[in-house]
């Protein structure tokens, strides 16, 4: 039996989904108002309650000798800032510790690029990049920064712990706010996101959503104890990914520069929005910060440990493109 927390989101229910396929039990930690599309199946059993409830991830937990850790908190803001560290750090701890006492054999933690922090001029980062506290963005990449901290310590204890940093992922599922960057991308499509952030310049390294899902199997079957593996694609700039969109979909897509001066403004305004009425903010000052930056990386180590292949990104776009097309179809 496999143990999977943030199954709701939009990696966990197609990471749950192939599972299945394979013909696992699976054990799902959820919220009473978690949306739970996607998990219904016979092999699928749901458990309520969350990560600060220890007797809740006990219950979940028990018999199952497979963990595979997605849930966290990886939203923008938050009304207490504290919510981060509850969830990204002492929920964390929770699972790892019950796994301990369980005598989970093998655990499967996904972080994020985040923490491995920006890359220079020229540079292709790697595992061996790590961000440091007084460089963090946001609050969310300082709770990924901790949560992996305390991820290496119970991995030194004997826990059988791999860690996986994805980067910015895409594709078909969930159109959470997990999936945030397929929905910039159908935004796009349908001439609703015309904004290129500092003339679009700034690279990221994008992954398709399958690839994951087969890093993060191949990591709980290959994976080193105490090692981090990347899973990542290929590395383009905003504006290359636009007009590979343009390319792909045969029309020519508006385009607005925001200059990073407007986007640092505009942000703070959000934040005190945010802080004045409690309103959830579009941006914050920290994620304008964030994508101001170039994150360039290599997966090669987990191309070469673990057997992980990168779907080339347009072929991936090109697949994301086509199930939007189906999605609009369908009667609301």
């Amino acid at each position: 039996m496999v143990f999977v927390t943030g199954a709701t989101g939009f990696i966990g229910t197609k990471l749950v989904t192939e599972l299945v396929q394979k013909g696992h039990i699976i054990h799902v930690l959820r919220r009473p108002t978690s949306n739970t599309e996607g998990l219904e199946h016979e092999r699928i059993h749901l458990f309520t309650g969350d990560l600060m409830d220890c007797e809740s991830l006990r219950k979940a937990m028990e018999g199952c000798t497979q963990v595979y850790h997605l849930a966290a908190y990886a939203k923008n803001w938050a009304k207490d800032s504290k919510t981060f560290y509850q969830n990204n750090v002492e929920g964390l701890c929770n699972v790892w510790e019950m796994a301990k006492v369980l005598g989970v054999e093998r655990v499967v933690f996904t972080s994020s690029i985040v923490t491995c922090g920006p890359t220079g001029s020229g540079e292709i980062g790697d595992e061996e990049k790590h961000c440091t506290m007084p460089d963090c963005f946001t609050e969310y990449q300082a709770s990924k920064i901790i949560g992996e901290q305390q991820t290496c310590k119970y991995a030194d204890q004997g826990l059988s712990l791999v860690t996986v940093n994805p980067t910015r992922v895409y594709g078909p599922g969930k159109m959470s706010e997990g999936n945030s960057l397929t929905r910039m991308i159908d935004l796009y499509d349908r001439g609703k996101f015309p904004l290129l952030l500092n003339h679009g310049i700034n690279v990221g390294n994008y992954v398709f959503v399958d690839d994951v899902i087969q890093g993060l199997l191949l990591a709980m079957e290959k994976g080193k104890t105490g090692e981090r593996y990347i899973f990542g694609g290929e590395n383009v700039s905003l504006k290359q990914l636009f007009e590979l969109i343009n390319e792909l979909s045969g029309e020519k897509h508006f385009q607005i520069n925001m200059p990073s001066w407007f986007a640092l403004f505009y942000s703070r305004l959000e934040q005190k929005k945010a802080k004045w009425f409690g309103l959830y903010p579009l941006i914050t000052p920290g994620w304008v910060e964030t994508f101001l930056q170039d994150w360039v990386y290599s997966s090669s180590k987990a191309e070469k440990e673990l057997g992980y292949k990168i779907t080339p990104l347009k072929e991936g776009i090109r697949a994301t493109l086509a199930w939007l097309l189906q999605i609009r179809k369908r009667p609301e």
